[in-house]
């Protein structure tokens, strides 16, 4: 693996990201990964992540914020496919969704793109979990910057977001 892994919890104290410490403050186990992006990006953060740490494409999750009016949803599929707009709305149950702007994305949940984590945002948003992810024991998720993402069974990840799951990824 091209990237530094660290297992287990971190110290108390330990300076790191609202996704970290949303982890911590769980105790749940999680793996972190920590690694050097491209400058040039091939297939987009998740995908290029994937490559880089050289996982599965299908076990790294990509993190999309949608809106629906005035509501806001976190969309979470794998990296090999693409987000199903009109399943994250039925899931969801309003009529239709549309992908946010990246700067608003930025701005309702205090990350920068390519390191928007699901957890830790700003505001607690509804989340959605592509049901493909229990197929797996490890799924990565941003840990809320670019260049570090964490690893965590599903079923944990499931217990500190309160996601939903659903099937919501395109193939």
């Amino acid at each position: 693996m091209a990237g530094k892994k660290k297992s287990g919890q971190h110290k108390a104290g330990h300076a790191g990201t609202p996704a970290l410490m949303v982890l911590e403050d769980a105790r749940v186990p999680f793996t972190l990964y920590e690694y050097e992006h491209s400058e040039q990006m091939e297939h987009g953060y998740a995908r290029d992540t994937a490559e880089i740490l050289g996982c599965d494409p299908d076990a790294v999750f990509k993190t999309l914020m949608v809106e629906s009016g005035r509501d806001i949803f976190v969309a979470i599929v794998p990296a090999s496919a693409r987000l199903h707009l009109k399943s994250v709305a039925k899931a969801a149950g309003v009529k239709s969704v549309a992908m946010m702007d990246p700067r608003e994305a930025e701005k309702v949940t205090g990350y920068v793109t390519g390191g928007i984590s699901p957890l830790g945002q700003k505001r607690q948003f509804p989340i959605f979990l592509d049901e493909s992810a229990l197929m797996t024991d490890e799924i990565l998720v941003s840990g809320g910057k670019r260049s570090l993402s964490v690893g965590i069974a599903p079923a944990d990840f499931i217990a500190v977001s309160g996601a939903k799951v659903a099937d919501i990824a395109e193939w």
